[in-house]
């Protein structure tokens, strides 16, 4: 008997996800909770195990493609020939012409990406008042384009186009959104960081910043439906450059945590996000995010918040400067500090308080 995998949900009101990577090929066997597939969401990458043993009769969508919650996307068992009627409609990888499309209903849901949101708020078109022609009725760039170009396609480009995949599409979207919701302000001080174990820098951080938080709730905390929600728990996403894009996995209670064991959580975070291991809750519920590009970070860069949080600290490049102590021109090894705050929920003086209460920690 056939089984029919569907996407399932996936939580943190997810309602659509990319097939990143399919982990098997059609005809071939696979046993019950072997890998089956990799789904990206703008939270993570999951590894999704087969939820049945048999053939691999059918794989219904590609990768590359983004579908919600739902949709069929494989066929286990059975003999392939033919698939059950509900896998028979479901779209394939070739676009449906334009006058087989239908529009949505009025009332029903447009489907549309993140990104093709975006699109059409900035060219000025209305999604509701298309015909999608992706599957299941998803409206696409093209689609978009087309629109705003009344009906003629947009004019061919230069150059080699590569489409956003996975954890690099995920980051797309996520920074644009951050950018273009988030009133960002942000505040820089230089640090003295002679005395630091510059080989302890980012536990070090993360427990100066952990102490803080304590003393200025409002940056410890994350927007929802225009409130301000000030949290209980010290979950500081650590930003992470690798070679799939740039990742923040999260340190869950950094608050109670030695600074061994801040140093010990951290290189295993880093080297999970390396080798793409990291599991959804590790890369879920952070309070608050530290990045640091270490021996390439600048003499100063501006973070982007990581939406939908309040705040961002960022160290910059440490180095010896010539700096005057006690009237007297010295060498010290110093870096700048800079905290970027969404000036909608918090103020600068906070913001400026909260920065020199991390700065002294690490100076002290």
């Amino acid at each position: 008997m056939a089984y029919e995998f569907k996407l399932p949900d996936l939580g943190e009101g997810l309602t659509e996800g990319e097939i990143a990577r399919w982990l098997v090929a059609e005809g071939e066997e696979i046993a019950e909770d072997a890998p089956l597939v990799e789904i990206a969401t703008d939270k993570t990458t999951v590894e999704i195990p087969s939820p049945a043993g048999g053939t691999v009769s059918r794989i219904l969508v590609p990768e590359g493609e983004v579908v919600p919650v739902g949709t069929v996307l494989v066929v286990i068992g059975g003999d392939g020939s033919a698939p059950a009627p509900e896998v028979a409609e479901q779209p394939r990888a070739e676009p449906v012409p334009q006058q087989q499309a239908a529009r949505p209903a009025a009332g029903e849901k447009v489907r549309a990406t993140p990104l093709v949101r975006r699109v059409a708020a900035e060219l000025g078109v209305d999604l509701a008042g298309l015909t999608g022609s992706g599957p299941e009725g998803r409206i696409t760039e093209e689609d978009v384009r087309a629109a705003a170009g009344d009906g003629k396609p947009a004019a061919p480009t230069e150059g080699e186009h590569v489409q956003l995949r996975g954890v690099r599409r995920q980051m797309f979207e996520h920074l644009t959104r951050a950018h273009r919701e988030i009133p960002a302000v942000t505040w820089v001080e230089e640090c003295d960081f002679s005395d630091v174990d510059l080989k302890l820098l980012v536990p070090l951080v993360l427990h100066a910043v952990a102490e803080s938080l304590r003393e200025f709730p409002e940056l410890n905390a994350r927007v929802e439906d225009a409130e301000l929600v000030l949290l209980d728990r010290y979950g500081i996403g650590v930003a992470v450059q690798t070679e799939q894009g740039l990742v923040v996995p999260v340190v869950h209670g950094a608050d109670k945590l030695s600074l061994d064991e801040l140093d010990a959580e951290v290189k295993r975070l880093a080297e999970g996000a390396n080798a793409g291991r990291l599991r959804p809750e590790e890369l879920r519920g952070g309070t608050f995010t530290v990045t640091s590009a270490g021996k390439a970070a600048g003499l100063f860069v501006t973070p982007l918040i990581n939406h939908p949080e309040v705040a961002i600290l960022g160290i910059h490049r440490i180095e010896e400067r010539a700096v005057v102590r006690d009237g007297e021109v010295v060498v010290r090894r110093m870096g700048n500090v800079s905290v970027t705050f969404d000036h909608r929920v918090i103020d600068g003086k906070r913001a400026a308080d909260f920065g020199l209460a991390v700065i002294s920690r690490l100076q002290s």
